[in-house]
């Protein structure tokens, strides 16, 4: 019975990569907060700042955490991520692409 911690699609990280990942979650969320907090920033600055480290925080998660990399052991979970990314991204730019028609439609 052999025990290998390192066989093909386990991929599990060690402590240093896991640490690094919790600092960078929580560096990311302490920077978008401790801007609204503080108050002074215009609305424009503060969303595109939300929005940048909304999907960094994305990249953390999925890099550090779920180890998603372009390993060949990872392909078909990548392939499943970004499958799942254009469905919703599809249905929400269809919704409101759709929205907007019928708002449109409705006033004239």
């Amino acid at each position: 019975m052999s025990h290998d911690h390192n066989s093909a699609g386990a991929a599990h990280g060690n402590t240093k990569q896991y640490t690094i990942g919790f600092i960078l979650s929580v560096v990311l969320t302490i920077i978008p907060f401790g801007m609204v907090m503080a108050g002074g920033f215009g609305r424009g600055l503060l969303v595109t700042v939300i929005a940048i480290t909304a999907v960094a925080q994305i990249l953390v998660q999925l890099i550090y955490f779920l180890h998603m990399n372009s390993s060949s052991e990872q392909r078909w979970n990548v392939i499943a991520f970004v499958y799942t990314i254009l469905t919703v991204a599809i249905l929400l730019v269809g919704s409101v692409w759709i929205m907007n028609y019928l708002h449109y439609n409705m006033m004239i």
